[in-house]
């Protein structure tokens, strides 16, 4: 197993508290992993973490904002205000493929490794770990923050899992996410058509009128559509149809403008079918501003930080988990630490790269893919 760092000297109070915790670092991980649980169902995985953090000396408040499985660890007294955002919600049907698991264990870690740091050298401030539920959904931290929890911190940090190390300069999107219900008349497809209404026709319609919208939106500017089952067979003209929507862009202008024209879609394939359509708006966020005076902070840090080295072996686990999901796994691997970019921005997306080679490498572009 690798250490999380190199380095484990008396005077690098972090490194060495990461070091001397590190296999119940990994067992908790490996619990809320194997325990994965769903959207503001996180009742172990919330509590697993609470626990950890009581443990370590936080006091523990639950039903953060009101939600069941958020909480909020708090030690320390004063300024600065630092706030950590620990998740642990799941994805259906393939559980913590998003690495939730991972991100609010090392949350709540950096969080005791700081207070070790602050214990020994007297720094005033105080630390909090926010449990946010609900992020897959992007629902959690929406509403604590429009309850003014983060309001008083002068700070707010996190991370994600991701294929190669690197500080996050992007600008991640504005975002509605609706649910379109269509309701005709329902009659028998064969022997009256005449007297139905296809509240079917009118989803398909809808997302026909989208499809030619796509051409008429800054390119920034995304629209994704599933149609939720009616349960109806094909012989019976539906008077139920069903579809959910994201629509997101990098200004939130710009996306509720999409959004508005995708609700006239909705009303005019309603108006053609001569049925009606309920809109929900389920969830909706601004974009991620980006803090550059952090960002170059954080990377500055990084830079004096050692990445990981894998063993043959876990290249060996590595090739052998990918192959059985059926991946490719040419043996290319990230190692060091990717370059900060210039800007913010939405037009370098796309892009990724991986390397071989130590960060600040001339051959940091030795691949590149889209993602």
């Amino acid at each position: 197993m690798n250490k999380l760092t190199t380095e484990h000297t008396p005077d690098n109070i972090i490194a060495s508290w990461l070091d001397d915790h590190q296999e119940e670092l990994v067992h908790t991980a490996d619990y809320i992993f194997h325990h994965p649980e769903l959207a503001y169902q996180e009742t172990l995985s919330s509590k697993c973490l609470a626990d950890y953090l009581e443990s370590q000396g936080f006091k523990i408040t639950w039903k953060t904002a009101g939600i069941d499985t958020s909480f909020t660890a708090v030690w320390g007294s004063g300024k600065p205000l630092l706030g950590f955002l620990a998740e642990y919600d799941a994805l259906a049907g393939v559980g913590h493929a998003c690495g939730h698991n991972l991100l609010g264990t090392a949350v709540a870690a950096a969080a005791c490794a700081l207070k070790a740091d602050m214990e020994a050298t007297g720094a005033a401030g105080t630390i909090r770990v926010y449990g946010c539920p609900a992020e897959e959904i992007m629902s959690g931290k929406i509403v604590m923050n429009d309850q003014g929890v983060f309001d008083d911190l002068d700070v707010a940090i996190t991370w994600h899992p991701f294929d190669r190390n690197r500080v996050s300069n992007d600008i991640w999107q504005a975002q509605d996410i609706k649910n379109y219900t269509f309701h005709g008349i329902s009659s028998h497809a064969a022997k009256a058509p005449e007297k139905g209404r296809s509240a079917l026709d009118a989803a398909e319609l809808m997302n026909v009128g989208v499809n030619y919208l796509r051409e008429h939106v800054p390119g920034d500017v995304r629209m994704h559509y599933a149609y939720i089952d009616n349960g109806l067979p094909a012989n019976v003209v539906p008077d139920i149809a069903k579809t959910n929507y994201f629509i997101r862009s990098y200004l939130r202008s710009r996306t509720e403008d999409a959004s508005e024209r995708v609700d006239n879609c909705a009303r005019g394939a309603a108006l053609m079918t001569d049925t009606t359509v309920d809109i929900e708006l389920v969830a909706s966020c601004s974009e991620m501003k980006v803090n550059r005076v952090l960002t170059e902070l954080y990377y500055d840090a990084m830079t004096q930080v050692p990445t990981p080295t894998y063993t043959p072996e876990e290249l060996d686990f590595a090739k052998q988990i990918t192959e059985e999901a059926g991946l490719i796994n040419d043996g290319t691997l990230f190692s060091g630490l990717e370059p900060l970019e210039d800007r913010a921005g939405s037009d370098r997306y796309r892009h990724g790269c991986f390397t071989g080679q130590p960060h600040g490498s001339a051959d940091h572009l030795k691949c590149r893919y889209d993602v």
